[in-house]
């Protein structure tokens, strides 16, 4: 069965286990826990994936983007009785993402996807402190996506490197001190409202303006909380609180979010905006028929010097980074 994850789609087995990013601004780095800035030139071992320590070098211009595949975890119907069985799979597939490329595992236990009802802080450390335990002890870069405070610290904790709240901080206002009291790296996506009714929230006089100045916030609020400017991330939340159009405009309009000063994720993966342009007589495309056009973004970003892009499938965006690295523009004509 599918569901999707803001508009991401997901294939559920007990645990989901999702879709991912990659980033312009990693460096080779082994499979060592530790925390460092984001964005450090690649030159140093171009043929290795980038690894923890300097996964979270957000700033300092590399050139070439890397896959952060992200593992989602989410509530599953029959959870309770699949439990084990659920954390398995969710442990083996983030085994294979970060054996395929994948430089973070990202790890939730509540779903986003539109209309969705939010979990219980306990159901939600349940899901998740298994996985990344597991994760973690198999030497797995991990995160954690979490709009809770209490569950992001277990999170950082348990090893996680990087903190993944879709809401900014506006869903818990002890979410910032408390990245910041830890030292995490932090990634605040643009958010305007719970799940449950996000899709109400789509309305924009100029889209890229009012998420923009909406990040801005974000990022102002983080800083003054304490959060190093150098392990912050900002995500433009395509599919959250956005129609099709708006993500096509924020995308053709991200060097407007680069003046913000920070690192951009973009999370295009199977999204439902490319299943809308792709439809046929039959209908949306399906989400792994996304596959090719979620490439197509990713080659285009890497191209342009973006930080991040949340992947699906490793190699393919693996593949289009490479190509960009060494053809980052055609000549026209």
């Amino acid at each position: 069965m599918e569901r999707s994850r803001g508009d991401v789609t997901e294939v559920r087995a007990g645990v989901e286990v999702g879709s991912g990013c990659v980033h312009p601004q990693q460096v080779e780095v082994g499979r060592r826990s530790a925390l460092g800035r984001i964005g450090q030139d690649p030159a140093a071992n171009p043929t290795e994936h980038s690894r923890p320590e300097r996964l979270l070098q957000l700033r300092a211009g590399a050139t070439r983007p890397v896959p952060v595949v992200i593992a989602d975890e989410s509530h599953a119907a029959d959870y309770r009785q699949a439990r084990f069985l659920a954390t398995d799979r969710a442990v083996a597939h983030g085994l294979d993402l970060f054996a395929e490329g994948a430089d973070l595992v990202d790890v939730g236990g509540e779903s986003t996807r539109p209309g969705a009802e939010r979990a219980g802080a306990d159901v939600e450390l349940a899901r998740v402190l298994p996985v990344i335990e597991r994760l973690v002890a198999d030497g797995v870069a991990v995160s954690v996506d979490t709009m809770r405070a209490e569950v992001a610290m277990a999170a950082v904790r348990a090893g996680a490197v990087l903190v993944n709240d879709v809401s900014g901080g506006l869903a818990d206002p002890d979410m910032l001190p408390a990245v910041a009291d830890a030292g995490a790296a932090y990634l605040a996506m643009h958010w305007r409202g719970p799940s449950a009714h996000m899709q109400d929230l789509a309305v924009y006089d100029d889209v890229v303006a009012e998420v923009t100045a909406e990040l801005a916030d974000r990022v102002s609020a983080a800083r003054a909380a304490g959060i190093d400017p150098d392990r912050l991330v900002i995500d433009p939340g395509l599919g959250f609180a956005k129609t099709g159009e708006h993500n096509w405009t924020l995308l053709r309009n991200l060097d407007q979010l680069a003046r913000l000063g920070q690192p951009i994720l973009v999370g295009a993966s199977r999204k439902r905006f490319l299943g809308e342009l792709l439809a046929d007589q039959a209908g949306l495309r399906p989400p792994k028929g996304r596959d090719a056009a979620t490439t197509a973004i990713t080659a285009l970003l890497a191209a342009s010097g973006i930080w991040g892009v949340r992947t699906h499938a490793v190699q393919a965006q693996r593949d289009a980074i490479a190509v960009a690295a060494v053809l980052p523009a055609l000549p026209p004509g």
